[in-house]
């Protein structure tokens, strides 16, 4: 697989600073790409005075939740606007993996220190989020990360729906969604690490073990059954970790990244070392495992673009490369994403804007229908979170969908048509100071 390249395909401008984006998983909706932005608003002057002392007016974070729609023929490709939402800013989102009563599901963790669970609703002409629930985790802080239980394609019927979330008080927040609502229900809170807890995610194959990683340099695991006492510390990163995400694919395969610039992959059954140490030559602020090619890793590297890292372990040998590196001017990439879609051969479009009119798009994956056999169980982004708004920073270098059902999917490769790419993937990133979102086509070169 070495010699692969990436190609821009489109640039949107973002207007507001993007730090986070996400591809829809559910089939049916895989053509859907949520962005969210973050502005910290500084007040222009002095809003008043009390005692004869002029007082400042407060810091205001501004968010802006971006939906799109990726549009795809035979020649051209684009990202079409559907529909904006002001919020607070935001700081993290993702979808849920399975449907919830007949819908796709969006929970974003935000700068007002609240949880948000967003519906997606599908008609012929529109697709739509609308807010179904909230809750407010901590009183005057920010809400830094949130992680599914689902991440892993299927779960046990008798398996609760759980989100764990992080904030900027070190604290990690145990919650289960009330599928019927949906609602959010809180379940359990504990103080996890001694400054900003960054990321927080779950063992995808053992749900009751939540991981998190803070700017105290440390990993911890948590068992979710005894919350407060850690079952895993690790100081092996030098600075802040600032991301974390178990495989999907391969059960106690586990990745980490930090603001010390280095990626690590695990073993969960043994944490004393990992088996892999990465340099990225920029702080790791995502890690996205590929949803169909296993080994393959993306990693958003802030000031250093992206990088594509294939990730192979197995008893005989364990080995990771960099089959991709994208470094962007004047940028710090903080979201990075796959698309669940699969790459034919697509062209860029000529301008680096998109129109705003086509909001009806097209509702079904251009991907034309890929088969689920089902089978049996199987270096700024800190000034954002600093209590006192000043910005001081420590560390520095889906209509009806599926129904759900139990198990893993397997996926038939064979019901596609001519001209689609195996080997070619979508994915997205956007960025800080430039807002700016990218769409690119990854391939062999």
């Amino acid at each position: 697989m070495a010699g692969r390249c990436a190609r821009v395909l489109q640039a949107v401008d973002t207007e507001f600073t993007a730090d986070s984006v996400e591809w829809c998983p559910l089939e049916g909706c895989r053509h859907l790409l949520a962005c969210g932005t973050y502005q910290l608003r500084r007040p222009d002057a002095a809003s008043g005075s009390k005692g004869g002392l002029e007082v400042e007016e407060p810091h205001v974070r501004l968010g802006r939740l971006y939906l799109y729609s990726f549009n795809e023929d035979n020649s051209t490709s684009s990202l079409a606007e559907v529909q904006r939402r002001d919020t607070a800013a935001i700081l993290d989102m993702k979808w849920c993996h399975i449907p919830v009563a007949g819908s796709a599901l969006l929970g974003l963790a935000d700068a007002s220190g609240s949880i948000q669970l967003l519906r997606l609703g599908v008609s012929e002409s529109s697709s739509l989020l609308q807010p179904v629930s909230s809750v407010i985790l901590e009183e005057q802080c920010l809400a830094l990360s949130l992680d599914w239980s689902t991440g892993k394609s299927g779960r046990a019927s008798d398996q609760p729906l759980k989100i764990i979330s992080s904030n900027s008080k070190g604290q990690l927040h145990f919650l289960k969604v009330n599928e019927s609502g949906p609602g959010l229900q809180h379940v359990a809170s504990w103080q996890a690490h001694h400054f900003e807890a960054w990321i927080a995610a779950f063992n995808y194959w053992q749900t009751e073990v939540v991981y998190s990683g803070g700017d105290d340099g440390l990993l911890k695991g948590w068992d979710t059954r005894m919350p407060a006492v850690s079952i895993l510390t690790s100081n092996r990163h030098s600075m802040g970790v600032c991301s974390i995400q178990s495989s999907p694919h391969r059960e106690h395969i586990l990745a980490t990244g930090s603001y010390d610039e280095h990626v690590l992959l695990w073993d969960t059954r043994s944490m004393k070392q990992p088996w892999a140490d990465v340099p990225v030559q920029g702080g790791v602020w995502r890690l996205k495992w590929h949803p169909f090619h296993h080994h393959l890793l993306l990693v958003a590297c802030m000031h250093s673009g992206f990088r594509i890292l294939s990730c192979q372990k197995t008893t005989e040998k364990q080995e990771v490369v960099v089959m991709a590196s994208h470094t962007l001017p004047n940028s710090l990439v903080y979201g990075a994403d796959w698309s669940w879609l699969l790459a034919r051969s697509l062209q860029p479009i000529p301008s680096s804007s998109f129109p705003l009119s086509e909001v009806g798009a097209r509702l079904a994956d251009w991907a034309y229908g890929l088969k689920l056999v089902n089978t049996s169980p199987a270096t700024s982004l800190q000034a954002m979170v600093d209590d006192d708004g000043e910005g001081h920073a420590r560390s520095q270098p889906k209509a009806s969908l599926l129904d759900r059902k139990s198990g893993s999917q397997n996926y038939d490769y064979s019901s596609y048509p001519d001209g689609m790419n195996l080997d070619s993937s979508l994915l997205a990133t956007c960025s800080f100071y430039d807002h700016v979102l990218h769409l690119w086509k990854w391939e062999a070169s």
